[in-house]
């Protein structure tokens, strides 16, 4: 790689770098301000609150990549075309396709990391995402148990907490048990906390007394305690097995998934599709690269204007890209789509290459130009300036 080439190399990736944090960070905030019930109506701390939502970054930046991917080109060629530095290195002898190496270098780069997400980082963020949200879930005391609320764990069995303490402290609880029919528990205590042992998870309360009322009895048994255990395991345990869904399978697993898979059995066409996403996905950078640097990359002079170009290159790899996403949702029903999905692929590259190669320059016909050109100058007459072309 010459200097030309590191030059290039190292500018397209320094502009995809900061383009890529800098739309990932927009988005991730919008995201995460979804989750902020966790803290508000959860009662966790905003350690976990950051940890859950910082998980989904891996899917945001899988999508995110190749269009900041062609921001960058776009940016690094604009910047060589303004300083005239693509005429310059066309008239010593670089063809457009030989000023392409270093751009295909760079997006290499960026296929390598798209594919790492695809395969692997972005599922295990979905999984952990899901595994965590189950675990909080599952916790009846940060789920349901909310300070100054009655909440119903069982059929006759109510809670009730004052407040939360730092350091997982519970102060006032109130415990009305009448699962059993021969007797009612009444339980009140100034604090307890959460104990979870082999054994199971219990409430632990702290400085308070217990009243028993059983049947056939007419007054209540008085027990004052400075310590008791209530058992919490029937309701702590609840909701840790957790199914995974298709974004949360590895691309191993999507290749060949287990023949008694519920999930499988029951959205094998899901499946497909996802397969697909993930042998794609580290194939688009390539063709937003191709065809950005198509409309773009030809030597132009400075008074030629590159606005009609980049307008071009932007419906192109979006266009691109939404047909890429209607394919996806018809490869669920559809074997067939999958098949269309490569070939608009390869064929969006190959017809880049073939622009890239035959030195095509986009640009507005002559006559269309022409007509704009009258029209620009009319309304600069009825404004009384005089009109430039």
């Amino acid at each position: 790689m010459g200097s030309i080439d590191r030059y290039i190399f190292r500018t397209t990736l320094a502009s995809f770098a900061l383009v890529l944090v800098s739309l990932t960070g927009v988005i991730w905030i919008t995201q995460a301000l979804r989750g902020i019930d966790l803290m508000t109506s959860q009662g966790q701390t905003i350690l976990t609150f950051l940890g859950i939502t910082s998980l989904v970054i891996p899917a945001l930046v899988l999508i995110i990549s190749p269009i900041a991917l062609m921001i960058a080109i776009s940016h690094t060629l604009n910047k060589l075309a303004t300083d005239s530095e693509i005429i310059v290195m066309n008239a010593a002898g670089f063809s457009p396709f030989r000023l392409f190496y270093p751009f295909f270098y760079a997006t290499c780069v960026v296929a390598l990391l798209v594919a790492f997400i695809a395969a692997y980082l972005a599922p295990d963020g979905m999984r952990r995402i899901k595994q965590w949200d189950a675990e909080i879930t599952a916790d009846v005391l940060t789920n349901i148990l909310q300070p100054g609320r009655f909440a119903q764990l069982d059929k006759n069995l109510t809670i009730r907490i004052r407040e939360r303490q730092p350091g997982g402290i519970l102060a006032g609880i109130f415990i009305d048990d009448r699962r059993d029919p021969n007797e009612r528990v009444s339980i009140v205590a100034e604090q307890g906390e959460v104990v979870k042992n082999e054994n199971g998870s219990f409430l632990v309360l702290k400085d308070g007394n217990l009243q028993r009322f059983e049947a056939g009895k007419r007054d209540p048994a008085l027990v004052a305690f400075g310590r008791y255990g209530f058992d919490m395991s029937k309701f702590s345990g609840q909701g840790r097995d957790v199914t995974l869904g298709i974004r949360e399978r590895y691309l191993w697993e999507l290749f060949s998934p287990a023949e008694d898979d519920p999930v499988y059995k029951q959205i094998p066409g899901q499946f497909r599709s996802a397969l697909h996403d993930s042998l794609l996905a580290p194939v688009y950078p390539f063709a937003f690269a191709v065809l950005t640097f198509a409309f773009l990359g030809a030597p132009r002079t400075t008074r030629q204007s590159r606005n009609f170009s980049i307008g071009s290159s932007i419906l192109a790899v979006f266009g691109l890209r939404m047909a890429g996403f209607a394919c996806s949702v018809m490869a669920v029903k559809s074997p067939e789509a999958v098949f269309v999905q490569y070939a608009m692929v390869v064929g969006a590259i190959g017809i880049g290459l073939w622009m890239i190669i035959g030195g095509i320059v986009v640009e507005l016909p002559p006559r269309l130009m022409e007509a704009i050109n009258k029209s620009n100058a009319r309304i600069a007459r009825l404004f009384g300036r005089p009109a430039t072309a």
